[in-house]
C-alpha cells in the first residue's frame, strides 16, 4: 500500500517495547512521528534514537508523539533500548514497534525491495492529529534522517493551519512567510495581514509571521 499527502493513516495494532499498543488509541489527539528502522543494534539506529529521545521537549511542545518501528522483536528492543540509553545518553521514552511479522511494515510500505528483501528503509511519516498523513520521507539504509528538519516541517504545517500563510525555502520559526497567490482581495489581505507586506514581486508577497 502506498501512503499518499492527505491520506488517512491506516491504524494497527501490534507489539511495542511498551506492550500492545493499538495506534489510534495511543494517539489520540497528538501528531504522530513514525519512523521505521531497518534492525535493531544497528549504528545509524542507535543514534537517530538517541537523538529522537534527546527531542521530546521539542516534539512535546509541539504536541507530537514519536513512534519507531523495527522488525525485531520485543526482547530485542528492551535489550537495545539499554545499549541505545547507555551510549546516546538518554533516556529512550517512546515506544519501538516490534514488527516481526512485516505487517505494520507492508501497511504502510516500508519494505523497498531493491534495498533489503527483509529490512525496513528510513521511512517518515508525519500524521496529523485528524490522522491523515502530511510528511513523507525515505532515507536509504546507510543515511540517518535530519530530525531538525522534521521538528522545521511540524513548525511550518501547524504554522499554515492555523493561517493563510506559506513558507519559503528553508523557513525557520520566526522567519518572513509568504501571502498565496489564492489571496488576492485588497480588504482580504489588509484583514489576514496587519503587519503589511513586501511584494518582492506581484507573485511574491512576503510578510511577518502572523502569530510572532
Amino acid at each position: 500500500m502506498t501512503l499518499r499527502l492527505g491520506d488517512t493513516a491506516p491504524d494497527f495494532e501490534q507489539d511495542s517495547s511498551i506492550g500492545r499498543l493499538n495506534f489510534y488509541d495511543w494517539s489520540r489527539d497528538s501528531w504522530v512521528v513514525l519512523f521505521s528502522h531497518p534492525a535493531d543494534y544497528t549504528p545509524v539506529c542507535t543514534t537517530e534514537l538517541g537523538l529522537t529521545a534527546k527531542l521530546k521537549p521539542e516534539f512535546d511542545k509541539r504536541n507530537v508523539k514519536a513512534l519507531a518501528l523495527s522488525v525485531d522483536t520485543v526482547e530485542s528492543h528492551k535489550g537495545w533500548i539499554k545499549d541505545i540509553e547507555a551510549t546516546q545518553h538518554t533516556v529512550v521514552g517512546f515506544p519501538i514497534i516490534a514488527d516481526a511479522d512485516r505487517r505494520v511494515s507492508e501497511l504502510y510500505d516500508m519494505i523497498h525491495p531493491q534495498q533489503s528483501a527483509t529490512a525496513t528503509v528510513r521511512s517518515v511519516f508525519l500524521i496529523d492529529p485528524q490522522r491523515k498523513v502530511r510528511l513523507t520521507l525515505t532515507y536509504p539504509l546507510s543515511t540517518g534522517r535530519n530530525f531538525d528538519e522534521i521538528l522545521r516541517v511540524i513548525d511550518a504545517l501547524q504554522l499554515t493551519d492555523g493561517y493563510a500563510v506559506a513558507t519559503p525555502g528553508n523557513w525557520r520559526d520566526g522567519d518572513d512567510v509568504i501571502i498565496p497567490l489564492t489571496v488576492q482581495d485588497p480588504e482580504v489581505i489588509a484583514q489576514n495581514y496587519p503587519k503589511g507586506y513586501t511584494a518582492v514581486r506581484p507573485y511574491l508577497r512576503l510578510t511577518p509571521q502572523p502569530n510572532k
